[in-house]
């Protein structure tokens, strides 16, 4: 790019006054686009240095790559020379970086099509993407720009990229350890060299941010074992000549651990020290750990918080001895001004009433503020479902240093649901369902819900209403009818039918912030349906009838402290629940179930879950045994997965066909990781690893049914893999299972998958 001032008449040496402005040169751009970038016009005087401002003026467009000024008579005449227009983009050997996102990120920098085309734009494109490339591990990247000229000077841009093969990291030493072996220190390091898992974990990718945490991680190690002094002296990082092979080199000063030599408590704690004391997790003489005294500090300022001390600070003064190589940790506590809340003010809940809100709220009006019950009420207004995002906020009182307000701010979700779909399974087969719901009935908090679900199995209709805060204290109560027609043929080839109404009322107590207790009563009546083929159901209408109404009461205990619902991280779900057919119904039975699910995080991505489901049943006075049609099940995809659905256990004889029993004993232990490609795809992907445990049993024994007393090594296993998708249009599971120990007569299935069904 040149600058040159071309004068006909010597410009500087005669001031003249513009009659007219002329442009030549010009292509694409209008002359009007070049008048309004002028900082003289037609009647201005040019005199000594308005040439040089307006050539700068025009070269700061970016528009031309030449400008020359000159003057004819009193004309200024301006020659110019337009850059060239981008005509297209060519993006060719992309593979790890998307070309529509990739297109897009050049247009957001200025290199888009019919743009003018600027050489230092490309220049800082070809940089930036050699950076992301190397991001990613690959610093063999090669990356080509060519601009071929065309017609109507335009350019034609192609971005050529070799991406070359990802860098791997061939070795990470550790050099000044002596208290620790390296392989000890690198096991913590998120970095490492090429393992089985690398294809998922790309921990074998060096990444810049990946080695400050995997520092920051050996410095936490360090500190946490009362080596005060570790310090990091250098970190070396270098590559191959071949660009394929990376090594890392970190050295380190790890210095004399220190123990620690006396706790204080210092300042004006507002709370006695015997209070305060068994909340610091540091003994005299064990090695001093940062993290130990960071959580005890945070301990401390948290009761503080829950007593009303909304903005006590807490400190750590660390006084070493060098001589004695013992540090004294000092806890400084100044709590503040304890204070109380003076309103709780709720926004955003347009349909939702006050009321629903404010009977959640744990932290209440005019009594000591606490950061642990605020925390509780914005959990429990999360569990709630009404709503997308709950936050709460806490300022001061204006004017006032011992007052705060409470903020709830709520998006609320639509009040109401009305779903159909179809889905299909392996034990039912086609599924359709269509329900309407409202959870939050008229803003008032109250579940109203009509469904029908229909399978080659099962048809259900059923209406369900629940008011969860009946009394002011909590207690629900609810109603349901329901009427299920079950075809035991299409379920597990069996050659009876029955057909089920319900009407039913239920009740339940709150006993802590996570768990509740039930009780609940139904009447219900069983048409049960025999076939010609089935010796068993024909016996069991002999002895007992075809039609049977009963009356059932229900008693339930539910402790729920899962983080969430869907794909839960941590916490538990155990369920105790016993129901019993009293006396004077025409069947005369009882059932005991407990189930309980673990979920422990093991790092931020892979979590652990165990479930175990025991069941039991039996028959009383003039009922002998459980009735058979409600027997419990085992195999498939609920509960052992590599069977066919329902058919493990007792067996009719004769026809073989399977009759569950009535007990069972199932569980599960599966490792969960998220779906690779980011957290987005996190939220409605998981992936699993499960081994599989159970079996179904009659105790009671019958001439018509194979005999199967309970024996824990009757018990089937089976491990395998699992995948499930929350699809914007259903929930689909599916496993990859492998019997264990399969027995003659055990129906196997290797792949079983579930789609449109709860789970």
């Amino acid at each position: 790019m040149t600058l040159l001032l071309a004068i006909n008449m010597p410009v500087a040496a005669e001031v003249f006054q513009i009659a007219d402005i002329r442009v030549e040169g010009l292509q694409r751009i209008a002359p009007g686009t070049v008048f309004n970038y002028l900082p003289v016009q037609v009647g201005d005087t040019v005199g000594d240095g308005v040439t040089g401002g307006i050539i700068r003026s025009l070269y700061q467009t970016g528009f031309f790559d030449d400008v020359r000024v000159e003057r004819e008579g009193n004309v200024l005449v301006l020659w110019v020379r337009e850059r060239p227009a981008i005509a297209s983009i060519d993006i060719t050997g992309n593979r790890d970086i998307d070309t529509k996102a990739l297109t897009a990120a050049l247009s957001d920098i200025g290199l888009k099509e019919g743009r003018v085309f600027d050489r230092s734009v490309l220049d800082r494109i070809e940089q930036e993407l050699e950076r992301q490339y190397f991001s990613r591990g690959k610093y063999g990247v090669l990356i080509q720009s060519t601009v071929s000229p065309l017609e109507r000077n335009r350019v034609a841009v192609r971005i050529e990229i070799t991406e070359g093969l990802t860098a791997r990291i061939k070795q990470i030493t550790i050099i000044g350890n002596e208290a620790f072996p390296e392989k000890e220190l690198l096991k913590r390091f998120e970095l490492g060299t090429t393992g089985w898992t690398s294809f998922y974990s790309k921990n074998d990718q060096y990444s810049k941010q990946k080695l400050a945490g995997d520092l920051e991680t050996l410095r936490s190690f360090y500190l946490d074992r009362g080596f005060i002094r570790f310090d990091i002296k250098s970190t070396q990082v270098s590559i191959s000549a071949d660009k394929k092979e990376i090594y890392i080199t970190v050295v380190i000063d790890e210095g004399e651990p220190y123990r620690i030599g006396d706790i204080k408590l210092a300042g004006e704690p507002s709370i006695p020290a015997e209070e305060l004391f068994p909340l610091i997790q540091l003994k005299r003489g064990d090695f001093f750990s940062r993290r130990a005294t960071t959580e005890s500090a945070e301990r401390i300022s948290n009761l503080l918080g829950d007593r009303g001390y909304a903005f006590a600070n807490v400190n750590t003064i660390p006084e070493i001895d060098e001589e004695a190589r013992t540090v004294t940790v000092t806890f400084f506590v100044d709590p503040g001004q304890r204070v109380y809340v003076r309103r709780v003010n709720m926004k955003g809940n347009t349909r939702t009433r006050d009321e629903v809100l404010r009977r959640e709220m744990r932290q209440l009006e005019s009594a000591w503020f606490s950061a642990e019950l605020v925390r509780k009420s914005r959990e429990r207004l999360q569990r709630l479902g009404y709503f997308e995002d709950v936050t709460i906020e806490t300022p001061a009182v204006p004017g006032s240093a011992d007052q705060v307000d409470v903020d709830v701010t709520v998006t609320e979700k639509p009040a109401g649901n009305l779903s159909a779909g179809v889905g299909y399974s392996q034990s039912q087969g086609i599924l359709f369902n269509a329900s309407v719901t409202q959870n939050n009935f008229l803003g008032t908090g109250k579940r109203v819900s009509f469904g029908v679900n229909t399978s080659e199995a099962t048809q259900l209709y059923q209406i369900a209403y629940t008011n969860p805060f009946y009394t002011v204290d909590g207690i629900s109560r609810g109603f349901n009818v329901s009427y299920r027609e079950t075809d035991f043929d299409e379920l597990i080839g069996a050659d009876y039918s029955t057909d089920v109404g319900v009407l039913g009322m239920n009740f339940g107590l709150p006993i802590s912030e996570t768990s509740r207790a039930g009780l609940g009563v139904r009447y219900q009546y069983t048409n049960f349906i025999a076939g010609n083929f089935s010796e068993l159901a024909q016996q069991f209408v002999e002895e007992n009838g075809n039609v049977f109404n009963d009356f059932i009461l229900s008693a339930s205990y539910t402790n729920d402290s899962r983080d969430t619902a869907i794909f839960p991280t941590k916490g538990g779900l155990r369920v105790l629940r016993a129901d019993l057919a009293v006396p004077g119904s025409d069947l005369q039975y009882y059932k005991l179930t407990y189930q309980e699910q673990l979920y422990v995080p093991l790092t931020s991505r892979f979590v652990v879950s165990l479930s175990g489901d025991v069941g039991y049943g039996e028959g009383y006075g003039e009922t002998d045994g459980l009735p058979f049609f409600e027997n419990y099940y085992a195999g498939g995809p609920r509960s052992v997965r590599g069977f066919v659905a329902n058919s493990l256990g007792p067996r009719e004889v004769g026809d073989d066909d399977p009759v569950g029993g009535n007990f069972r004993m199932a569980g599960s232990l599966e490792l969960f990781a998220p779906a690779p490609g980011g957290p987005q795809l996190s939220k409605t992907l998981r992936l699993g690893a499960f081994l599989d445990f159970g079996n179904v049993w009659e105790t009671n024994g019958s001439d018509l049914i194979e005999p199967t007393g309970f024996d824990i090594g009757d018990l089937r296993y089976s491990a395998g893999v699992s995948a499930t998708w929350l699809s914007p249009i259903g929930a689909l599971s599916i496993s990859l299972a492998a019997p264990l120990n399969e027995e003659e007569g055990d129906e196997t299935q290797v792949f079983q998958f579930g789609f449109g069904q709860t789970f």
